[in-house]
């Protein structure tokens, strides 16, 4: 038990008093606030004249005060080299020191450390603040008397200092976690701004070209866009690249799929609910649009709006303004929103299953994306891009697409569009067991007459001629026009390659300024 130097320890309990400092430590506090009440504990219950946490920096291997009660503003001045002094000895050692009379310490150089208080002698002890390393120290000043319990003063600290290490470590873990979450989010951003800039949307042909110059015009403001085309073109990505355009591209991108919810919950997600809005649903819900609030709020499937939700969000829309169900709290709104749809929107107006003011609402600027089949150049390039995305996600080293396949590619309609590419080129690179995707790596779908072009089977000898052509002109592209290396390919003859060539009226130059990879 410490005696004298703790008297009011002993009054009120030295576990009373540890239980205070572990409560005062677990306070969601900021950690200098945290230890200011530890230290102020310890002078009220130990009555401890100064007091202080020092700090280890690892990285300069420097100990400062991080916090102090009784040394003045000098004590922010403060600062020790590992293994310097007394303090830099047990930050370093990992052992407590006890010092009787601190104006007698050579060890002390500053003199707001050496000072007395009321021309009464200090004694000092410094106990370590470490886990598996060293974190600091807990330095306290008090007054000495010839009936000090040294050793019990010293185990006592001992405690509250493990305490502090401890809280110290959460602390630490909890801010490296944060700032990791926080690059992490910060590389999150710029990627999806890179990833879905509208000078990444894949197109070159008029038709793509027309929609880009339409983002480009209408992402700076605050206009509702209504995107419009099929089922798998792209409107999702279209209405990424006017939000990462736009001066919201920092704010809360939110998206609601409309024709993925049941009639009964499309309500509650666009517009939360209160306490007891709805049956069986949890206390209060914040719905898509509050979650969008300052952000754009992109309504996909918008035709699949049932009648009351329709003049519910028009109101919203008209108004700026949110009322959730069972509540009456009015919350303001500044939201962008972009819907999109495959529905023919003028002719559900006419047959009256669509209200005509919310159409012209959301019909302020119109985006109308194209199918896969208008926009054939496109094609080829979406393929190469789907190819080299899936090749990296599955770790292939799949590299090109043979010229049959590409021929499949291009002649066949795409009814399910780009979605539907992309699926395609997908189970062609897990199928591929070469670095090249051949027409039998394809869906039966794009290899039948009725759906490509490339089956011309009038014949055998044609159906043989014709695959025979395509394996010179492979060989071909791979060698970039060389019919040498085509023949040794192809494990024949130059000759006959040459031979073949002129049968095939192949021109064997147009392959040599090709930059894709040999075999």
């Amino acid at each position: 038990m410490i005696r004298k130097t703790l008297e009011p320890v002993v009054r009120a309990g030295p576990f009373g008093t540890l239980v205070e400092i572990a409560q005062a430590l677990a306070c969601p506090l900021d950690l200098r606030t945290v230890l200011k009440r530890v230290l102020e504990k310890l002078g009220e219950d130990a009555g401890i004249l100064r007091s202080a946490v020092m700090i280890l920096d690892e990285e300069n291997r420097e100990i400062h005060i991080e916090v102090s009660v009784g040394f003045g503003q000098e004590a922010d001045s403060v600062r020790f080299r590992l293994g310097e002094g007394i303090t830099g000895r047990v930050v370093a050692s990992g052992h407590p020191v006890v010092v009787p009379a601190l104006s007698r310490e050579p060890l002390f150089p500053h003199p707001a450390m050496r000072r007395k208080r009321g021309g009464s002698e200090l004694t000092f002890i410094c106990v370590p603040i470490s886990l598996d390393k060293p974190l600091g120290a807990l330095a306290v000043d008090l007054e000495s008397t010839r009936s000090c319990d040294y050793e019990g003063s010293k185990r006592f600290f001992t405690v509250v200092a493990s305490m502090i290490a401890h809280t110290l470590n959460m602390h630490r873990r909890i801010e490296d976690e944060r700032k990791k979450l926080l690059d992490e989010n910060r590389h999150l951003r710029i990627e999806l701004q890179e990833r879905f800039e509208y000078s990444n949307v894949i197109g070159t042909g008029g038709p793509m070209r027309q929609v880009l110059e339409q983002v480009a015009r209408v992402a700076p403001t605050d206009a509702t866009v209504l995107i419009r085309g099929e089922s798998g073109t792209g409107k999702e990505l279209i209405a990424h690249a006017i939000h990462h355009s736009s001066p919201r591209a920092k704010e809360p991108f939110v998206k609601l799929c409309l024709a993925a919810l049941p009639d009964t919950r499309i309500e509650s997600e666009l517009f939360g609910h209160e306490e007891g809005a709805f049956a069986g649903t949890p206390p209060v819900k914040r719905g898509r649009l509050e979650l969008a609030n300052g952000g754009t709020l992109f309504l996909d499937d918008v035709g699949e709006l049932t009648a009351s939700t329709q003049c519910k969000l028009l109101r919203v829309l008209q108004e700026r303004e949110l009322e959730r169900p069972g509540g009456s709290e009015k919350i303001r709104l500044n939201v962008r929103l972009l819907a999109a749809t495959n529905k023919d929107l003028e002719a559900a107006v006419a047959a009256e299953e669509f209200r005509e003011d919310l159409y012209h609402r959301l019909n302020m600027f119109s985006i109308f994306v194209p199918a896969l089949r208008q926009r054939k150049p496109d094609v080829m390039l979406l393929a190469d891009h789907f190819l080299a995305k899936y090749s990296r996600q599955y770790r292939k080293s799949v590299r090109r697409i043979s010229t049959p396949a590409i021929d499949m590619l291009m002649s066949y309609r795409w009814p399910g569009n780009v979605r539907e590419l992309e699926s395609t080129i997908e189970d062609a690179v897990v199928n591929c067991e070469s670095n090249v995707i051949h027409g039998h790596h394809l869906p039966l779908r794009l290899q039948t007459v009725e759906n490509s072009g490339t089956a011309f089977r009038d014949s055998l000898s044609c159906a043989v001629e014709q695959y025979e052509k395509n394996l010179i002109l492979d060989a071909l592209k791979s060698a970039r026009g060389s019919c040498a290396r085509a023949a040794r390919l192809l494990d024949t003859t130059e000759r006959i390659i040459g031979y073949k060539v002129r049968k095939y009226q192949i021109d064997a130059k147009r392959f040599r300024t090709w930059l894709g990879p040999t075999q």
